[in-house]
């Protein structure tokens, strides 16, 4: 395993922080204060990222992504992650992996326009009562004829409200397993316009401000078997398959900011004064950058080492897990520590900081709780025991 970038990982590092601080930070201040992205804004830095040849980066070269391997993606999503999240994750999409399970006909209705900026995709698998609990969702698919026939209730939909199909999870049956009937689910293409299907409003998040939430109520809504992603009942193994590396993202995305709130705390304690000298000179700030720093580092070790296991195969849940567990934590720790050393300015939104704050709330509840990754975390050390 190589500790330094490559010379390509290294351009992609700088291509893609430069177009971060020129195209994105310039905006984040009117997306935090309205918590609105204009959609003319979206389609201006849509366009070029397309340009930079930064759009749809995740994806292989042989559907118009960039093909980066795991760990170069990484380190473009870190240096994505230090901007208003609305603002990287719309403008400099990346159609979500699960779109390369589906047929030719299905990537050419799905895939392809997203890839264009055309079309955008959104994912439903969380409910009011099963968050944690994926398989305890109550929205179910059932069968009539040809067709499936959908109802219920998805929420927490990110960007649904701009998003042009949903690729929703549906319970559609129940099998017989040693711990009891587990549920069986199924994805579905759900188009924007289908009968039955709708989208409302969803909640005010204090988080990542400009980055919608939303409903999704489905009563009666129909659909052919030509709308199935994957096969029947094998809906949770297109997720693990193709979200698999969804939690290193976040990892990702929580360094770069982590990043951003420690260079803003080291610039000011060198020009901040007070009684005299440099804040930085005093143990109480110099010790909080000190801890702050080498939180950072071992979160980037821990992201990058399970990138590079991903990459060579060897990758495990809790790899993954732990990544994720650190870097969400440590985001935490280092965005409260970064308002603690400017003070009352800190709390300001001339700075990002009270963003970032805010921002590192959400991180260690979606793509899976803290508590769901320390659980992974222990279950493998106990298996591997026989527990």
């Amino acid at each position: 395993m190589q500790f330094g970038m490559t010379e390509e990982q290294a351009m992609i590092v700088e291509t893609t922080r430069a177009f971060v601080e020129k195209e994105l930070y310039p905006h984040e201040l009117e997306v935090e204060r309205t918590g609105h992205l204009p959609m003319e804004l979206i389609k201006e830095i849509q366009g070029k990222a397309m340009e930079a040849g930064l759009y749809g980066a995740n994806m292989p070269e042989v559907v118009g992504g960039a093909g980066l391997d795991t760990l170069s993606w990484l380190m473009y999503e870190k240096e994505l992650g230090r901007a208003n999240y609305a603002l990287h994750w719309t403008c400099v999409a990346r159609p979500s992996n699960i779109l390369l399970a589906g047929t030719d006909e299905q990537k050419e209705k799905y895939l392809y326009p997203c890839m264009k900026g055309e079309k955008w995709d959104c994912l439903a698998m969380t409910e009011p009562g099963a968050g944690s609990d994926l398989r305890g969702m109550t929205a179910s698919a059932k069968q009539d004829g040809d067709d499936w026939i959908l109802n219920g209730t998805k929420h927490f939909i990110s960007h649904a409200d701009i998003a042009d199909f949903s690729i929703v999870f549906m319970a559609t049956g129940e099998e017989d397993t040693p711990r009891g009937k587990k549920k069986l689910i199924t994805a579905f293409f759900v188009d924007k316009d289908t009968p039955g299907y709708s989208v409302r409003e969803g909640y005010r998040n204090v988080s990542h401000r400009g980055y919608t939430n939303a409903v999704l109520e489905f009563d009666d809504c129909r659909l052919p078997s030509s709308a199935i992603l994957g096969e029947v009942h094998k809906g949770f193994d297109v997720a693990n398959t193709w979200l698999g590396a969804t939690r290193l993202q976040v990892a990702a995305t929580c360094l770069g900011r982590a990043e951003r709130a420690l260079q803003h705390s080291v610039e000011y304690a060198v020009e901040r004064k007070q009684f005299g000298q440099q804040i930085g000179k005093f143990q109480g700030v110099s010790f909080k950058l000190a801890d702050m720093a080498t939180e950072l580092k071992a979160a980037n070790l821990l992201t990058w080492e399970a990138g590079w296991k991903f990459d060579q195969g060897t990758v495990t849940e809790s790899d993954m897990s732990m990544a994720k567990l650190k870097a969400t934590e440590m985001l935490a720790m280092v965005a409260d520590e970064a308002i603690q050393i400017h003070g009352g300015m800190g709390l300001m939104d001339e700075l990002p900081l009270e963003r970032i704050w805010r921002d590192a709330r959400v991180e260690r509840i979606w793509e899976g709780t803290s508590e769901i990754q320390r659980h992974i975390i222990s279950r493998e050390m106990l298996r591997a025991l026989g527990g």
